[in-house]
């Protein structure tokens, strides 16, 4: 029998496996942590050696990146695919332009999304991409001749039975566009379900712009009303103000929470009266600008903090919704401090071990990422399916099924960590519900 010790030593072969990817490492350990009644009751696993396999990506493609900027100088980036897990379906998972993106980043983010695809119920594996490409302060020529470039090397890789791309953090709609575009050229095909995210005049789906903010603030609000609680007059803070952090101030506050608080990489903004949503959309989205501009021109109010955490601002709900480890032992000592009770992660892997570990030992409601930010993905692989069918359905209908596959993660997760023996435990429940369906079809498929 698979004993905790040995789990600890798999779990260090993993990471000596894997120099230098501390992101990765991170993710490893927060999986394996919580896996080892699982083995207990399913000595099969261990047999197969699931867990060893499912550490080890399929595939990993890197690749150069070459493209000729303004002023016609050549510039060198890398891109990556890793494509992780395909027992579910075809690997899906974002693609990430930043200059913080590396292997280690990478595979952080795929092997996260093996757990989380899985949890939505739906037919996808987990892969993740990008490149270490700056699109901030770039023009659209040269914008659209990186992502030209970068899908001359991807194209070969990719495919609607194969491997689903989307965006992420730098990719929105009009990278999206210029990937299509090149996939098209070079292949011949118009492949919708080749990318999602895509413009919704060209086989997007209506709802995927929303999807992770919304999808956050309706998992928050079914651990709240699980508990006792609900959004109802509840002050929530929220780090960030893009794409997701927008769309989960607005489902907040339509489900009737009051969000007081939101930054970006210069600080944040306190408004006590509730934050203007179509403001900050409109400074941030239509402008690009900074959120220094808020207090300027809402009817509140409002004050601007620059160069702090936003986690200062006493709040009862926590929506970490920029980027990875941006919520450490600190901002988390000031939330318990403050009162908070419930914590949600918009983004992938926003909080440190540390936080994490603090706010479950206060007894603090904990929606892990893999769970609480799956509404993206989930929106993407019904975009899938909608390319699939060559159909186009309703906003209503989208967001109606969206809200159904949250409420059913919830549920999944809390029943999970029922049936395990760690109640209100939404990591464990998220970990074991979305590692046990993965680990059920390897099994089913032989040691390939």
């Amino acid at each position: 029998m698979t004993t905790n010790n040995d789990l600890v030593e798999l779990k260090n072969r993993v990471i000596e496996r894997s120099p230098a990817e501390q992101e990765f490492h991170q993710a490893v350990e927060t999986i394996f942590d919580t896996l080892e009644p699982v083995i207990r009751k399913h000595p099969d696993y261990a047999q197969a050696k699931l867990l060893e396999r499912i550490c080890e990506p399929e595939r990993q493609i890197i690749f150069r990146v070459p493209w000729v900027d303004d002023q016609g100088y050549v510039q060198i980036n890398r891109g990556y695919r890793v494509e992780f897990n395909s027992a579910l379906g075809p690997y899906k998972g974002g693609l990430r332009f930043h200059p913080s993106v590396t292997l280690g980043v990478v595979k952080f983010l795929g092997f996260e999304q093996i757990f989380k695809n899985s949890l939505t119920g739906l037919p996808i594996g987990g892969g993740k991409g990008g490149a270490d490409f700056d699109p901030k302060d770039k023009s659209d020529n040269e914008i659209m001749h990186f992502c030209q470039s970068f899908m001359t090397e991807l194209h070969r890789h990719i495919g609607e039975y194969t491997d689903v791309p989307a965006g992420d953090i730098g990719v929105g709609t009009r990278e999206i566009g210029y990937l299509f575009g090149q996939y098209k050229r070079l292949t011949n095909r118009y492949e919708s379900g080749v990318l999602t995210g895509k413009g919704l005049y060209w086989g997007g789906a209506r709802v995927r712009t929303e999807a992770t903010g919304y999808g956050t603030a309706y998992f928050v609000n079914e651990m709240l009303s699980a508990h006792g609680n609900g959004l109802d007059d509840r002050d929530v803070v929220v780090s960030g103000s893009g794409n997701v952090a927008i769309y989960a101030m607005k489902k907040i506050q339509e489900l009737g929470g009051r969000v007081i608080a939101c930054s970006d990489s210069s600080g944040y903004i306190h408004d006590s009266a509730g934050i203007d949503v179509e403001l900050i959309k409109q400074i941030k989205e239509v402008e690009r600008g900074r959120i220094s501009e808020y207090p300027k021109r809402s009817h509140h109010n409002a004050t601007f903090v620059p160069g702090r955490a936003v986690w200062e601002v006493p709040c009862h709900v926590a929506l970490p919704c920029a980027t990875q480890n941006e919520l450490d032992a600190h901002a988390a000592k000031n939330l318990i401090k403050n009162d908070v009770i419930a914590v949600a992660e918009g983004a992938n892997m926003p909080c440190t071990p540390e936080a994490v570990e603090l706010f479950r030992d206060a007894g603090i409601l904990f929606g892990p990422g893999k769970a609480a930010n799956a509404g993206g993905v989930a929106t993407s692989a019904l975009e899938m399916q909608q390319n699939a069918s060559r159909d186009s359905w309703t906003f209503e209908y989208s967001e109606s099924r969206l809200k159904e596959i949250m409420t059913n993660i919830h549920a999944n997760c809390y029943e999970t960590a029922e049936e395990y023996g760690r109640p209100g435990d939404y990591i464990s429940g998220a970990n074991i519900a979305g590692f046990t369906r993965v680990a059920e079809a390897m099994l089913a498929f032989g040691v390939i």
